[in-house]
């Protein structure tokens, strides 16, 4: 199973805005913008899709932690920015059943374009980007050391330990770790400057 790394953005990056439309069926076709969260103590922006295994292997405990951590005031957004035209099983109707099968317990975003994973530079599936109250990123690397083919439990430890200083306003650790995962899947001639060759 081939692998990409995220690009570990400079820490203390200004979080680039978006208004992207929600999947989500219990959304009712509504958009979502970064400022839709002003008012939070701190904003998980993770890039995810429906067909990769590291995301699959991930799914449930990421649920579980964004249903944790919003009443402590940590609002959680998932993107999705894969080529449909290659990858249908990413395509916004899927999402759309994903999202419901799931009980997912946040926006699950479509970035058709692939404008807001470039701003992010985003690179794989799934990427983290934790900001703090001032929109500025703590935190990107990975949910914790489990992957599909190894023995970790899926914890959720290193963005959980990211979370809890976040929202505490404790400096979070310069010392993290690069989330793992496929891809993002460009459209053709696409290809970010940052995406490795």
């Amino acid at each position: 199973m081939a692998s990409t790394a995220s690009t570990m953005q400079a820490l203390g990056t200004e979080a680039p805005a978006f208004t992207l439309p929600n999947t989500h069926a219990a959304s009712g076709g509504s958009t979502v913008s970064l400022a839709d969260y002003a008012n939070h103590k701190a904003l998980l922006v993770a890039f995810i899709c429906n067909h990769c295994p590291y995301v699959i292997h991930i799914r449930d405990a990421f649920n579980a932690f964004a249903k944790e951590y919003a009443p402590l005031g940590l609002a959680t957004v998932a993107i999705s920015a894969n080529d449909a035209s290659t990858h249908p099983d990413d395509a916004p109707e899927m999402m759309s059943k994903e999202a419901e099968r799931y009980g997912f317990a946040f926006p699950y975003l479509y970035d058709e374009d692939q404008s807001v994973a470039k701003a992010y530079r985003a690179a794989c599936t799934p990427d983290f980007f934790l900001f703090d109250a001032n929109r500025q990123l703590a935190y990107r690397g990975q949910f914790d050391a489990s992957r599909p083919k190894n023995s970790e439990p899926v914890s959720g430890i290193d963005l959980r330990n990211a979370a809890d200083a976040v929202l505490r306003g404790d400096a979070v650790s310069g010392e993290q770790i690069p989330s793992i995962g496929c891809n993002i899947k460009w459209k053709a001639g696409q290809e970010p400057d940052y995406f490795p060759t």
